[in-house]
């Protein structure tokens, strides 16, 4: 099964330009299934196998989400088996995954993001680091960037003349999203403070390209000295972007685009959050409302 497993990362890699990230996962959760088999012949996995395999998750408490996730990959893993001819047949097509509860994500009210960038503000007289942080939370809200995304930007994806970003998103794709001019003046302040000069936008308090994991540090920072409630995270700030856009009269093909979603159902979550509007403008325009 490794030697399998390591071809289809490959195959994730070169043909579908899968990021390291969705790799890894999709990596650990085949080794798992691996070890369940326990030196199974490829062959001789079929649906009672993949059915047993599913209750020891069961057993194991894991969520539905995490369910479905595993399962999803071993869709992927034993499609590829097959049309690479591994597999005469696919083991994995009878078997359903479990229902999922609909989330809807969590976001913040402008107010509530006005007030958490303003907080950002205080220190950006005395140092770069302040700035930096402050044009950090701009672009967030301002182009509803993934917090990798963010973190990937580097100094040419900024065209200030024309008020766009080049992002590079899930899959290595690339598309260019609006950046307004508050966003965008936040950036020229800090890159004029900023004292190494390099290809990455963003940088850490040793001057190399900042994390995900140092932003989630600055954002817990900044949530914390505002008393904001919880739940917030990076992702939120990206929630409240299309939210905010859909109740302004944004269309839902735009906010796609501008999220990046493949499918429009990944968008269509956000009309769930938008329901007062949606009733408002009902009232306003049904004559029988």
């Amino acid at each position: 099964m490794d030697k399998y497993i390591e071809k289809f990362a490959r195959y994730l890699e070169i043909e579908k330009n899968y990021s390291l990230h969705t790799i890894i996962n999709y990596k650990l959760d085949l080794q798992g299934f691996n070890k369940f088999v326990s030196g199974t012949e490829l062959e001789k996995i079929d649906y009672l196998t993949l059915r047993k395999y599913l209750a020891v998750l069961k057993e194991k408490n894991f969520g539905n989400r995490t369910v479905g996730r595993k399962l999803s990959t071993l869709r992927s893993f034993f499609r590829f088996l097959c049309r690479e001819g591994h597999l005469k047949t696919n083991p994995i097509l009878m078997l359903s995954s479990p229902k999922l509860d609909k989330r809807l994500p969590s976001f913040m009210t402008e107010d509530e993001v006005y007030r958490l960038i303003e907080s950002a503000f205080a220190k950006t007289a005395r140092d770069d680091l302040g700035l930096r942080d402050r044009a950090i939370l701009e672009v967030f809200y301002s182009s509803g960037l993934r917090i990798s995304e963010l973190v990937g930007l580097n100094l040419e994806d900024i065209d200030f003349i024309s008020g766009i970003l080049k992002v590079r998103g899930k899959g290595k794709k690339e598309r260019i999203v609006p950046i307004g001019e508050t966003a965008l003046s936040a950036v020229r302040k800090y890159l004029d403070k900023r004292k190494k000069q390099t290809e990455a936008l963003f940088l850490n308090n040793h001057s190399v390209r900042i994390t995900a994991r140092g932003v989630r540090f600055v954002l817990a920072k900044y949530l914390k000295s505002t008393g904001m409630k919880p739940g917030v995270c990076a992702h939120t700030f990206r929630h409240s972007f299309a939210t905010h856009l859909l109740n302004r009269g944004a269309d839902l093909r735009t906010v796609q685009e501008l999220l990046g979603h493949a499918n429009l159902s990944s968008t269509q979550i956000y009309t769930h959050l938008t329901t007062d509007k949606l009733k408002s403008v009902y009232d306003k325009a049904h004559p029988h409302a």
